[in-house]
């Protein structure tokens, strides 16, 4: 029996994590540990903000228990190690256990650096680092009215964003002349400072703070050495990082000069056991403190512990994000550092966006680049640079706006080596093996690579890559619905719209070929609907609907059907519940309580779903269109009607948006949520459209889904009032609606759109397209055509005569058998069948 090797892992953040990922990719031979100080398993740092705009710690973790269990993964939380015995290859725990292994593996990051300061150790004098810090944040600001980042870096930014998302007047304090001067130059510096204070934060730079002291209005003061002062409630500190080197100091393995563990290409220490990675590493004197690199040096690692030999050789440092909504990017040599260098500068003051490349002597290669306000150029400049492409006669046209003949760089321009995932390192050859593979659609690619799953950032460049790759193997990428139609379904959409189109047979006749399928004939009738929004069992549009919507009910595999009225919000009267417990009763119907906050009627028969209706019309209820690809139910919690952490009324809000978009026909069907308060009770983050309240308003989130592939709603906008969210959803649902692809949910079509969901933001907040007042009035329109489809139909005598077991006869049919089971009937299973079908 082959022994496995025992791989130790200290440390569990993002680069931890991965590590452990990567070697469970890579090998079964490994029997893997993981201690983690802190007292939870890995978490997304990188986006640690946005636990001060609705998301909890649960939203931000890369694995849990479960996950872990299932690799066969051992570990432990607060497990701090203290001891590393080299010699009998052990490493022992706070707690006093001990853990053998063959190799070792340190990814204990980095801490903050907080300035010796005097005065520093005082209460709500704080860092941003972890979640228990983020959580000392939230309790310090619940007392507090001011609030001061010292450090106006990258993350002193991000921390400044968290203290204005806690409602303080926010202010940030640095050293320096200017802002993020690692990253951006003086000009880039300016810009960024004026719409960081356009934002209401105020910063003060060339500030050194002498001592923070007792406050006159507010807790402390801060006293610089210009004899100015700066009185807040509380102070965070973010003053830059230092890597978490204490074990290798303390166990005598190799240190930096200035600090880090010594590591090879292989990312071994002086101990060839001992690997280390992340920023606790020093490689080639450099500690990288971006999460990319510590990727890139856990797969090295990982490979080298499985046997295989890979070499970590640096890491581009180039960087693009959003802070507090400011876009920056930051390539290569910003600063234009390279002897001989020149520059090209855009700088537009009125629209606040700053440019400027760094390029060679002789104008041929890109050797940095700034961007501020704008980092649309980001992607084409950092593959220029990255992969030493030639630049164009004229660099300038790369940041240049409208100019004629501007070059643009294409996918098939780039080298098989060129990076188009920095998060996860992946390059175009990996992208183009996958496709070897045999992955024909996005998704499978990025499932394959993992690429565009870290930050995002890629998503365009990746479709772009991927599509030429597969127009240069002859495969066409076409977008055509099916054979009878050469249109995507937007095309269908606009062509239906625009020329009035009212009919099936019409569209064909016009714009098709042959009779249609079972593709473009349910299609045809989900554009009709959601453009004209009539009734579905109409003569004519009758032969377009599939099996459920024909019948207005969900197909059951007994042959039955489920039966399931709008229960707007999860409110119901008790009449109304005894109203359904009757029907039930009456028709022998097995009931259940869904996710949803309704209640399903399962095990009616054809013939019985009029009867059925009929009382439940009369009682007042309407269809919960359970059957059809359209709005299906909004979930809410009580919110501060009932509940004491409530702070808006949620349950108000989902009534609202339940009963103005019920019964709209969409691409997919959609699931809304509204949650009273940001401990979000009704999961609004797991849904199309998610709305938590909060103290100011709403927070809209968008395009998460549950299903076979689960996916977190993204954040769209904060602290919106009724009126401005009704408008942004609004918005998004008409432009989903019109531009999405068949049977495409929200979430796949945010991704699949150029620039995700900041090109989402820029057409509906900033109206980029100028159809905002169009999409709102086609809303308008749907909603004011909204009809129950079942109290149309028991109106209607023709409609009504399809309700019939038989063609022929008015019998039931008795191939329908149930058996009881909890008080309840349920479809009888095939070996049951003939015993009860033969029992007299």
């Amino acid at each position: 029996m082959l022994v496995k090797q025992k791989v130790v892992v200290v440390g569990n953040g993002m680069v931890g994590h991965h590590l452990v990922e990567q070697l469970q990719a890579q090998s079964d031979n490994t029997e893997v540990t993981v201690l983690s100080a802190e007292p939870r398993l890995a978490y997304d740092r990188v986006h640690l903000s946005e636990f001060f705009s609705g998301k909890t710690a649960d939203d931000l973790s890369m694995t849990n228990p479960e996950q872990y269990e299932a690799w066969g993964v051992d570990f432990r939380t607060n497990a701090k190690v203290v001891n590393i015995d080299k010699v009998n290859k052990q490493v022992v725990t706070e707690t006093g256990e001990v853990f053998s292994y063959d190799k070792l593996v340190l990814a204990t990051g980095s801490y903050p650096f907080v300035p010796p300061i005097p005065g520093k150790d005082r209460d709500h004098c704080l860092v941003y680092r972890t979640i228990d810090d983020l959580h000392a944040i939230s309790k310090s600001a619940e007392t507090s009215k001011v609030g001061v980042v010292i450090g106006g870096g990258l993350l002193g930014l991000e921390a400044a964003n968290a203290l204005k998302e806690l409602g303080l007047e926010t202010h940030v304090v640095e050293f320096a002349p200017q802002l993020m001067g690692v990253q951006v130059d003086a000009g880039g510096g300016a810009v960024l400072r004026n719409k960081i204070e356009e934002l209401g934060v105020q910063v003060h730079t060339s500030k050194a703070t002498n001592v923070i002291e007792d406050g006159e209005q507010c807790r402390y003061k801060l006293c610089f050495s210009d004899d100015t002062v700066l009185e807040t409630d509380l102070i965070l500190f973010s003053a830059g990082i230092r890597p978490y080197d204490n074990l290798a100091r303390e166990f005598d393995l190799e240190i930096g000069e200035r600090g880090g563990i010594t590591i090879n290409n292989q990312c071994q220490t002086s101990d060839a056991n001992i690997y280390a990675i992340g920023e606790c590493a020093l490689w080639n004197n450099f500690i990288f403190g971006l999460v990319a690199p510590g990727y890139a040096m856990a797969k090295v690692a990982a490979k080298h512990i499985c046997g295989e030999m890979d070499s970590f050789t640096g890491a581009d440092m180039s960087t693009k994000l959003k802070l507090m909504g400011v876009e920056v990017g930051s390539i290569g040599d910003a600063h234009g550092k390279t002897p001989g260098s020149l520059a090209y500068t855009y700088d537009d003051q009125p629209e606040g966006v700053y440019k400027k490349i760094v390029v060679s002597s002789d104008k041929t290669k890109l050797l940095g680049a700034v961007l501020v306000g704008d980092t649309s150029n980001y992607d084409s400049l950092l593959q220029y640079m990255l992969n030493g492409i030639e630049l164009p006669e004229s660099p300038e046209s790369l940041i240049l706006p409208s100019v004629d003949g501007a070059v643009t760089l294409g996918a098939s321009a780039l080298p098989d080596t060129a990076t188009i995932c920095s998060c996860l390192n992946v390059t175009k050859k990996d992208i183009v093996d996958a496709v070897d593979q045999g992955c024909t659609e996005l998704a499978q690619v990025k499932s394959c690579t993992k690429a565009s799953t870290g930050c995002g950032g890629c998503a365009a460049l990746l479709k772009d890559v991927f599509e030429n790759e597969l127009e240069t193997r002859g495969v066409e990428v076409k977008k055509d619905i099916c054979e009878h139609f050469a249109y995507s379904r937007k095309e269908l959409f606009d062509l239906i719209k625009v020329e009035q189109i009212k009919t099936f047979d019409e569209l064909i006749e016009k714009h098709g070929q042959g009779l249609g399928c079972e593709i473009c004939k349910p299609t045809t009738a989900s554009i009709l609907a959601s453009i004209y929004n009539d009734y579905i069992l109409e003569k004519l549009h009758l032969p377009l609907q599939d099996s459920n919507d024909n019948f207005l009910a969900n197909l059951q595999k007994d042959g039955t059907y489920s039966v399931v009225p709008r229960i707007a919000g999860g409110e119901i009267t008790p009449d109304k519940l005894i109203v359904i417990g009757e029907v039930a009763k009456k028709y022998n119907l097995y009931t259940k309580i869904t996710g949803g906050q309704r209640i399903d009627m399962f095990g009616a028969r054809v013939e019985q779903l009029p009867p059925i209706w009929q009382e439940l019309i009369d009682a007042g209820f309407e269809t919960g269109h359970a059957y059809g690809k359209s709005v299906r139910t909004v979930k809410s919690c009580v919110g501060q009607t009932w509940c004491r952490f409530g702070v808006q009324d949620s349950l108000d809000m989902a009534l609202e948006v339940e009963n103005r978009y019920k019964g709209i026909r969409s691409p997919h069907k959609l699931k809304f949520a509204v949650s009273g308060c940001t401990r979000e009770c009704a999961e609004a983050q797991s849904k199309d459209i998610g709305i938590i309240a909060t103290e100011n308003g709403w927070n809209l989130y968008v395009c998460g889904n549950g299903g076979m592939r689960p996916r977190h709603a993204d954040l769209f906008a904060t602290d919106l009032d009724s009126e401005t969210l009704i408008k942004y959803i609004d918005r998004i649902l008409v432009f989903y609606i019109k531009t999405a692809d068949r049977l495409q949910r929200t979430s796949v079509w945010m991704e699949s759109l150029e620039g995700g969901l900041d090109y989402l933001k820029q057409v509906v907040i900033d109206d980029s397209l100028n159809i905002c007042e169009e999409m709102e009035a086609q809303m308008a329109a749907l909603v004011g055509r909204y009809q129950c489809e079942w109290k149309t139909t028991l109106e209607d005598p023709i409609a009504m005569q399809r309700f019939k077991s038989f063609v022929n006869s008015d019998e039931s049919d008795d191939n329908i058998v149930f058996v009881e089971e909890r008080e309840q009937i349920r479809p009888v299973r095939e070996e049951e069948r003939i015993a009860i079908v033969v029992e007299p």
